[in-house]
């Protein structure tokens, strides 16, 4: 085995004793020890890590994937024709530590003839996890409220005062009832909602579990109390989210997105926001991320941002590290992968 960081190289003994040429791979970031324990105790590997937690810069990253046998990388790194020409014929494995894979430049990598490893499942109930505890802390105003602790705002009990909308007897749209909306469905279920509609491209068998509604996306916009986004980012759903969408809500709903930023048209969020035609919105993705501090949204106090944490628990993070790695390791090793993507 042969271990490389950004700053240094050490040799590995059977490389020392002339064994079979190692297979090259690249992590562009610094992971989870669960998955790099897995590609350091791997003995036909020689691993190079950019070891840091902010990512590897572009320049960085071209240089570094010349010659490489295999990938792993992040949704942050763009993995687009010039990196992969500049990976050369010898890259025949990506594995992303994401179950999104919009960074990926699927088209060239499936005529390159790559196999491209990822991380379903694993996340799905963090994210549905952190899709409630936004959707409550938007609803019932909980950063606001926090605030005005804070800064002395809080004089006394006012019958009126910081009021916000509750789940009991509600109306709830999911809008992607995939893994995630389903088990963003199951959590809200026990809130007393009263009824779940979906939408998206055809009926979902599992919808029976959450006894949710197939609707078209239009009922679901009028008739729902809550909506939420879990949708893939697809050139279908890319600015689905838009001033039209928005003007169809109604103007006490919330609006839930824990799928991709692009799915939204942020300004038109902005004004519909300011402009009272929906009451709240919870983001934790945005365009770009992180979003820039003087952003419009972050002006408003009935919207929550967060930065991109639906995955953010340790043992989540651990387990997508371990996947990630497995699939790197399958993926050179001409075995069948544990999460290969269909290409």
């Amino acid at each position: 085995m042969q271990i490389m960081t950004w700053d240094a190289h050490i040799s590995s003994d059977l490389r020392m004793q002339g064994a079979r040429q190692l297979m090259k791979v690249f992590v562009t970031r610094r992971i989870p020890q669960e998955g790099m324990r897995i590609l350091t105790q791997a003995a036909d590997l020689d691993v190079s890590v950019w070891d840091s937690d902010e990512p590897v810069p572009r320049a960085e990253l071209m240089k570094r994937v010349a010659g490489i046998n295999g990938m792993l990388c992040l949704l942050t790194d763009r993995i687009d024709a010039e990196v992969l020409d500049a990976a050369g014929p010898n890259l025949k494995v990506i594995s992303t530590l994401s179950v999104g894979f919009d960074h990926l430049a699927i088209d060239e990598i499936k005529k390159r003839g790559m196999r491209v490893g990822y991380t379903p499942d694993v996340l799905t109930d963090a994210t549905a996890e952190l899709t409630v505890a936004l959707l409550l802390a938007t609803a019932r105003r909980l950063p606001e409220g926090v605030d005005e602790v804070k800064s002395g705002g809080w004089s006394s009990w006012k019958p009126l005062w910081m009021c916000g909308y509750g789940l009991s007897g509600s109306t709830v749209g999911v809008i992607g009832l995939g893994r995630i909306g389903l088990a963003i469905a199951h959590r809200l279920k026990p809130f007393g909602v009263k009824k779940l509609l979906y939408a998206g491209r055809a009926p979902k068998p599992q919808a029976a579990e959450v006894q949710a509604e197939y609707v078209p996306l239009d009922t679901l916009l009028t008739e729902s109390d809550f909506i939420v986004v879990s949708c893939s980012l697809t050139p279908e759903t890319k600015g689905l989210c838009d001033k039209a969408f928005f003007s169809k809500m109604k103007k006490t709903a919330v609006f839930i997105n824990t799928s991709r930023g692009q799915v939204v048209n942020q300004e038109d969020l902005y004004e519909a926001l300011s402009s009272g035609q929906i009451a709240a919105a919870g983001l934790d993705v945005t365009t770009p991320e992180p979003l820039p501090t003087d952003h419009p949204l972050l002006t408003l106090k009935n919207c929550v941002v967060l930065p991109h944490i639906g995955s953010a628990t340790y043992s989540t993070r651990g387990t997508m590290a371990e996947l990630a790695a497995n699939n790197l390791l399958a993926g050179l090793r001409g075995t069948a992968m544990p999460s290969e993507l269909a290409l």
